[in-house]
């Protein structure tokens, strides 16, 4: 469990190791049920926002220190036997993978002491946004379930499950070509980065090296591959399979496929993976999931994608392939535009207010430079703008970008400004690509 912006929160890499005082208004970090309040990390101090995950042997939190500056610390708990193991390996594997897009920042790790003397070793990490876990929760509730035959599915767009599974291949193909499996792909561990716009996988408590499997039980029900399975009833029995050396890298490509099959059909898939059909012929599944949605989405994308699902859910491994070759599917070459509501759920530094300007506004000289001031004026009250851009012919056309200097600030004028009036108008406020607002790329989004 991790929940980690894309960059030094202190403008600076912290040095690699440090202790830290722990100050909180109740005894010691032993009791989950409490949380620490500022964390001095660094010579610094940081205080602590919200607890952002709760597990067996580790809390996160999301601290700031000053007003943008922003991070998450996870805080280990000692093990069974009073040893810092989950610690120790997570923070190895992060350190010998560090410099990938798709991948989470470690900036530093460091020592807790309590004012009660409990010491707890932590990671200072990047802090993400939204989680895909999140985002399936956003389209579910609509939806029957696949065994019930319910109403027709609301997953996401193309544009967004495109954009998930190019970032989240990137991401393993680079951790397995550096001889590691993640191991516990899932929703919750895929984030979103507003400054870097793009998908990360975080959590690397399970990873190991192929072919050196020290984890007995690995992934997570619903997500967990067939061979994965198997491996871990085993365990439990206490037996171990023949000649067995341990699951390989195509365990992480079976629960990206998972993942991106409930994110296209808006459907929890847990119960469908764990029944008898599905054991016995999931492609027929796969090819009914793409065939109820067939209207809603073009035929030629959807089947590239029905495909490459399909790929990363042979039940036997040798017959999966790798991330690298996924990678080449034909899906990812199919230019995509984002939906309206991809342009809500997922942040950046730019905004775009919408509902706003007459055309007439746009054409008599005065009035605009008029209105251009007032919404520099209105939306500087919110964080630092960067710059500020209202079109006045298509795309784009009497639309408002507004470009802050962090996706913090823009969060914040996103919550303020949406339902808010401006000349008798009611505020639509999105996010927008900072990577296409940069290049004057104003497409217009699919409603």
């Amino acid at each position: 469990m991790a929940h980690c912006s894309s960059s030094d929160p202190s403008g600076k890499i912290p040095r690699p190791d440090s202790s830290a005082v722990l100050m909180a208004g109740s005894p010691g970090t032993v009791d989950q049920a409490m949380k620490p309040v500022l964390f001095e990390i660094f010579g610094e101090i940081w205080n602590v926002q919200a607890r952002l995950g709760q597990g067996v042997s580790a809390s996160v939190y999301r601290v700031s220190s000053g007003r943008t500056s922003t991070a998450a610390v996870k805080e280990f708990l000692a093990d069974a036997q009073g040893g810092d193991y989950g610690y120790h390996k997570e923070r190895s594997v992060l350190e010998d993978i560090q410099g990938h897009k798709n991948i989470v920042t470690l900036y530093g790790v460091f020592t807790n002491h309590s004012h009660v003397g409990v010491a707890t070793r932590c990671l200072l990490l990047e802090l993400l946004d939204v989680s895909v876990s999140e985002l399936l929760v956003s389209t579910q509730g609509q939806v029957g379930s696949l065994q019930s035959g319910g109403a027709q599915q609301q997953g996401h767009s193309m544009w967004l499950v495109q954009h998930c599974a190019r970032d989240i291949l990137e991401a393993l193909a680079f951790l397995h070509r550096e001889g590691y499996v993640h191991a516990d792909l899932k929703p919750r561990n895929v984030l979103w980065s507003a400054d870097d716009e793009c998908f990360k996988l975080i959590d690397f408590g399970l990873s190991f090296k192929e072919g050196n499997q020290d984890v007995k039980y690995i992934q997570t029900d619903g997500y967990r591959a067939p061979e994965a399975e198997l491996q871990n009833s085993l365990a439990q029995a206490g037996l171990e399979a023949e000649g067995n050396s341990g699951c390989s890298a195509t365990v992480d490509l079976w629960s990206l496929g998972i993942i991106l099959l409930e994110m296209y059909s808006g459907i929890k898939l847990k119960d469908t993976v764990r029944s008898p059909k599905w054991k016995d012929n999931s492609a027929a599944i796969v090819d009914h999931i793409f065939a109820s949605n067939s209207v809603v989405c073009p035929a030629i994308p959807v089947y590239h994608l029905r495909d490459l699902i399909k790929s990363m859910l042979h039940n036997d491994p040798k017959h999966r392939g790798t991330a690298e070759t996924a990678l080449l599917s034909p899906f990812f070459s199919i230019p995509f535009a984002p939906h309206i509501e991809d342009l809500v759920l997922l942040p950046s530094p730019v905004l775009r207010l919408l509902n706003l300007i007459d055309d007439s506004h746009l054409h008599n000289e005065e009035e605009y430079e008029d209105i251009l001031e007032d919404m520099k004026e209105e939306c500087q009250k919110y964080g630092s703008v960067v710059s500020l851009l209202i079109p006045k012919e298509n795309p784009g056309k009497g639309q408002v970008f507004v470009e802050y200097a962090n996706a913090g600030d823009s969060k914040e004028a996103q919550r303020l400004l949406t339902g808010r009036t401006f000349d008798r108008k009611f505020v639509v406020a999105t996010f927008y690509p900072l990577s296409a607002y940069k290049r004057g790329y104003l497409y217009q989004t699919v409603q």
